[in-house]
This record gives C-alpha cells, sequence and structure tokens, in this order.
C-alpha cells in the first residue's frame, strides 16, 4: 500500500496526470483507519489519541464539513461544495501566488496548494509521533489542531488570510530597455 500511494504521488504530483477518485480515497481511508486500529489493538502502550491526532486533518475536515453542510447551511452532508479548506486554500490564497489565467496556472495552482496542507497535517503529525503514550499531550494537541483548524478556516472564508500565507506572483523582469 505505501508503494503503491508514493508510486501514485510520484507519478502525479505537481502536474496532476491521474485522480485517485473517490474510490481509491475510501480505500485508502479504510486502510489507515484499520491499521490505525490495529496498532492501538495489538500495542496497549500506544494511546488511542495517536491515530486521532495523527489523522486529525481528515477527522476535523470531514466532521466540520458536515456540521457546516446540515447545521449552517441546511443542505444534506452528501451534497457536493467548494468551500472545503483546501479549496478555500486553492481560491483565495494560491491565485495570487500563480495566477488564474490559463490551463497552465490552474495546475501550477493545484500543485502549490498541497504544501500548505502537508504543513497543516505536519503541525498534527509531529507531535503526534513525539508523544505517541501521553494521553493528556495527545489529546491538548489534538484540541489545539482543532483551534488552529478553525481559526484559518474562518480566516480564509472572511477574506482575511494571514500575510504569512499569501506569495505574492514574481514579476518578470522587462525584457525591453526604456532610455
Amino acid at each position: 500500500m505505501i508503494g503503491a500511494t508514493l508510486g501514485f504521488l510520484v507519478w502525479n504530483y505537481p502536474f496532476g496526470h491521474v485522480f485517485l477518485g473517490d474510490g481509491g480515497a475510501y480505500l485508502l481511508g479504510f486502510m489507515l483507519a484499520e491499521l490505525a486500529i490495529l496498532l492501538v489493538m495489538r500495542n496497549p502502550q500506544i494511546s488511542a489519541w495517536y491515530p486521532a491526532l495523527l489523522f486529525s486533518y481528515p477527522i476535523v475536515e470531514t466532521t466540520f464539513s458536515i456540521y457546516r453542510k446540515r447545521c449552517l447551511r441546511g443542505m444534506p452532508p452528501s451534497q457536493p461544495d467548494g468551500v472545503h479548506l483546501h479549496m478555500l486554500v486553492y481560491k483565495r490564497v494560491i491565485r495570487w501566488a500563480v495566477g488564474s489565467h490559463n490551463a497552465d496556472q490552474l495546475l501550477h495552482r493545484n500543485a502549490a496548494t498541497s504544501p500548505y496542507l502537508w504543513a497543516l497535517t505536519l503541525l498534527a503529525a509531529v507531535p503526534a509521533t513525539l508523544a505517541w503514550n501521553n494521553e493528556k499531550l495527545l489529546a491538548a494537541c489534538l484540541a489545539i489542531f482543532v483551534a488552529i483548524y478553525l481559526w484559518l478556516y474562518f480566516a480564509i472564508v472572511r477574506f482575511r488570510t494571514p500575510r504569512w500565507m499569501i506569495l505574492r506572483e514574481r514579476r518578470k523582469p522587462s525584457t525591453s530597455r526604456t532610455r
């Protein structure tokens, strides 16, 4: 599974030649959940908070999306929408760094979104891996991650993206000389 996923990443990043799709994403999610359960059940010294924090980004994203759709927007949770965090980063943060005019720029925007989400995921994965058996610290880190996720989400939705996230498009040097 690791080899297939890494091969898929190498083949796809940064230009997205083939997409995983719902079936592939569900399979990977199921496999990771199964491995997390087996890890905790077979190793009682590992806290159950470890996989919860390790996989906090997809857990929080899914839970918040269901809440946002059902409670805030009054729509079925199964209905697709374009206001997930990764879509907001793509539409409102990366747009200024890469541009949005032609297909090549849109392709680079898609690839440039990933490092932002990798960094967010690392905010949870690093403390989870370092404190795999400390239940109180893992639970506190999970609460901090949820707070950071919600702060970031609402900041971007309200067009108040933190300045450190916005990378400006580099201006190309002029090829003509002025006298």
